[in-house]
């Protein structure tokens, strides 16, 4: 993995010998030192370039070092500035300070004195970069334990999960809609020699093409409407770490252009430079399309394929691991239990057993919303067959719902008598109340959440 880049510091003053002389000071320090003559020059390479830290003079001739403060607070609020001046002032001190300004020195300053508030610059700004990234990972908290399954088609992909982080090849990891494609790619990272490097990702069908450019490659300022300064693209942001891009397959064609240029040459140019930037970073892409169709229609480059399906690993549908159903059904009650505050136990025999045998269309995603919603609904202390939706005791998808009467199951006979029972004791229940549902429920010895479903289930109004 790339060792990280030295912070990046710009010095600003009009007066030469103070800017070249503190320049080379810091660059003694190992920091990566650019200089600005002046307010309008630092503007301008603030427009093309980013740094960690700003050390400005207060007092130039062409625009003051509080316009600077101003427009770095604007432009990149997390940039730490200090401001130096010869002189200082209690009201230009206190200016500098409500602008956002990190530090205010007045000259002349000792040498250990500047290095000091710029190492403690330095380090609050890497400080918040580092909160930020355990936020991201604590949210994401990546990893084989996250990943549940015992049934054989997972157990030969979770053996090969830790073999191919140890690589830094190129992934792409197929399978349906709500298989879980994300926790493999993070799994993938967790297991491989950058799990202490970012874990940055972008949803590739999640954004129109011009902002998706934008939150991939970053710009420089002036690049368009709007970009007032040089922001860094999530290829940047992810640097000595891994880069997952889901629903690859929804790249637009010009997109999937400047991918293949990133996977052949490992650098990236922001919008509007005529620079290109070295990126050290291991892709894992996804999708749920069939990449080698898409090629056929000409919607995918299939010189880009190559690139990224160096190694493939696909993702079953729930359907074709009917033995990790229970398995996940627990674990999602669990999880769902703890979010709503929940003291259910488990499931009834009956309530699992359809649950196990329910194709899942929606994948692992649609499983887990099944659970939350019998957790909402259960009146306890188990989630009971009635607690499940109506097209998982039936057994349809919602797809098969929308056929013909014909193609689809029919209740019996004795399913229908008992729900028109259950209709009659709930309206007589809601009549006596007058429509008081926590009167009602009590009377049906249900819980308010069970019969405001049961309410909506079978349509009944006041």
């Amino acid at each position: 993995m790339a060792e990280p880049s030295p912070p990046r510091v710009l010095v600003v003053d009009d007066e030469a010998g103070m800017r070249k002389s503190l320049a080379i000071m810091l660059r003694r320090e190992a920091y990566a030192v650019s200089e600005a003559a002046g307010g309008t020059e630092a503007l301008d390479q603030l427009g093309r370039e980013v740094f960690d830290l700003i050390v400005a003079d207060l007092n130039m001739d062409d625009l003051s070092g509080l316009e600077v403060l101003r427009h770095v607070k604007q432009a990149n609020p997390d940039v730490e500035v200090i401001m130096m001046t010869a002189y200082g002032t209690i009201e230009s001190a206190v200016e500098a300070m409500k602008l956002g300004a990190f530090d205010f020195i007045t000259k002349p300053f000792q040498p250990e004195e500047i290095l000091l508030r710029v190492r403690n610059a330095v380090d609050k700004r890497q400080l918040r970069r580092e909160v930020h990234r355990l936020r991201a990972e604590a949210q994401n908290a990546s990893g084989l334990e996250r990943i549940v399954g015992v049934s054989e088609p997972m157990r030969r992909l979770l053996a090969s999960v830790p073999r191919v982080g140890q690589t830094d090849s190129t992934v792409l990891v197929t399978g349906e809609s709500g298989t879980g494609k994300e926790l493999i790619a993070h799994a993938i990272h967790a297991t491989s020699r950058r799990a202490q490097g970012p874990f940055v990702s972008v949803s590739c069908a999640a954004l129109p093409e011009h902002l998706l450019e934008n939150e991939l490659f970053g710009h420089v300022k002036g690049a368009f409407t709007g970009a007032l300064a040089a922001r860094k693209g999530l290829l940047e942001d992810a640097h000595g770490g891994t880069f997952f891009l889901d629903e690859v397959g929804e790249a637009p064609l010009a997109i999937q252009v400047k991918l293949l240029r990133v996977l052949e040459e490992r650098s990236i140019r922001r919008l509007g430079d005529n620079r290109s930037l070295p990126v050290d970073i291991r892709v894992v892409a996804a999708t749920n399309r069939d990449l080698d169709v898409a090629v056929g229609e000409k919607t995918f480059r299939e010189d880009l394929l190559y690139r990224l399906n160096v190694i493939r690993l696909h993702l079953p549908p729930l359907r074709e691991r009917s033995d990790d159903v229970p398995l996940l059904a627990r674990h999602f009650l669990a999880m769902h239990c703890r979010q709503l505050a929940s003291d259910l136990e488990g499931f009834s025999p009956d309530a699992l057993a359809v649950l196990a045998g329910y194709p899942f269309p929606g994948n692992v995603r649609e499983l887990s919303n099944v659970i939350e919603q019998a957790v909402a609904l259960a009146a306890g202390p188990l989630i009971e067959l009635d607690d499940l939706p109506e097209r998982v005791r039936r057994g349809q998808s919602p797809a098969a719902r929308l056929t013909p009467p014909t193609a689809t199951m029919s209740s019996s006979p004795l399913e229908d008598a008992l729900e028109g029972v259950e209709q009659e004791q709930i309206r007589e229940a809601l009549r006596v109340t007058g429509w008081n549902i926590s009167q009602a429920a009590t009377r049906l010895g249900v819980s308010r959440n069970t019969l405001r479903y049961r309410i909506e289930k079978y349509g009944l109004r006041p």
